[in-house]
């Protein structure tokens, strides 16, 4: 332990009334924050060699990413319309879920931390993951990306494996109403350049991985993920998205959809707006007017365009992911 430091927590009563809006209980709260060491986020994309900006609770339930003073003076700016607009929705949403702000002083350097509810899954293991924009230009995983062993890939790669996702109808709208509702408050508050985090869990995959694996390390978590809750057992939930009747056992895993009863491979999506707090300044214009220039006739599929139509072609992209034959 360093021989001085300090932890500031900023908005305190703002944040305790997040996490009773995300139902996260404050006591579990805490104990997944120090019960043990959080662990760097092996898929973070920080330079190596460079400290880890961000970490995983010990449950994997949340996680603690840096921040530097611009997007904390951000946050603080939209914290008020934020606060309301989960309110209003009543924590659903496929938002970040902020839960809490801290500043750790350790020997005189200043480090800002946010908590957050992690998007992928606390007892499914993401097997293939996409970061999309909406984007065409410039949105493809590089090689040193696509080597690791779950890759970040993006949206170009997303449509050259052709990748649909399989709902079913009611879920299927749901999400596409809510993405909407998201991306409509993300525009009204002046914010782009966000991504829509997806990660998938390969249940077959998943079952051929684990018999492979000696009896010994397969844990009661393991194998609660191979089993299926019965069709008759009750589905509890607390995330977005209602759970299928006889699918997998999604309570406490808020951002996860499972895939059509009838679809060709049994799946479980993971679904949520990340990295919100890009401010569309004057920095940004001058990025879009750059850019227009530099593309020409394809200057409408760059990343950084203002923030009605950035929200507008990721609801565009999304919705012709989720619809078949699209």
């Amino acid at each position: 332990m360093p021989s001085h430091y300090k932890v500031k927590e900023y908005c305190p009563n703002v944040f305790r009334n997040l996490r009773e809006q995300f139902c996260v209980d404050s006591t579990e709260y805490l104990r997944s924050l120090t019960a043990y060491e959080p662990e760097p986020d092996q898929l973070d994309g920080s330079k190596t060699g460079a400290p880890p900006r961000l970490f995983v609770s010990y449950d994997k339930k949340f996680v603690i990413k840096s921040m530097d003073s611009e997007a904390v003076a951000e946050l603080h700016s939209v914290l008020r319309d934020y606060h309301e607009y989960v309110v209003e929705k009543q924590g659903k949403t496929l938002l970040p879920q902020y839960l809490g702000l801290y500043r750790l002083t350790i020997e005189g350097t200043e480090t800002y931390l946010i908590v957050m509810r992690n998007v992928f899954g606390r007892k499914y293991n993401v097997h293939t993951k996409f970061d999309l924009k909406g984007s065409t230009v410039a949105r493809v995983a590089s090689e040193k990306e696509k080597n690791k062993e779950v890759p970040t890939l993006k949206d170009n790669d997303f449509l050259e494996m052709n990748e649909k996702l399989s709902l079913p109808d009611e879920t299927r709208q749901q999400l596409l109403e809510m993405l909407a509702a998201d991306t409509a408050w993300l525009s009204k508050m002046h914010l782009m350049d966000y991504s829509l985090l997806l990660g998938i869990h390969d249940c077959e995959r998943a079952a051929e991985e684990a018999a492979k694996r000696p009896v010994e390390h397969v844990s009661e978590e393991s194998a609660d993920e191979l089993c299926p809750t019965p069709p008759d057992s009750p589905l509890p939930s607390t995330g977005a998205f209602p759970p299928l009747s006889g699918g997998p056992d999604l309570d406490d895993e808020y951002y996860a959809i499972a895939s059509h009863p009838d679809a060709p491979k049994k799946l479980i999506y993971f679904i949520g707006l990340v990295d919100i707090l890009t401010y569309y300044g004057v920095k940004k214009r001058t990025a879009t007017a750059a850019k227009t220039v530099k593309y020409g006739s394809d200057a409408e599929n760059i990343s950084t365009v203002k923030p009605d139509q950035y929200a507008r072609r990721l609801v565009d992209f999304i919705t012709k992911a989720v619809t078949p034959g699209a």
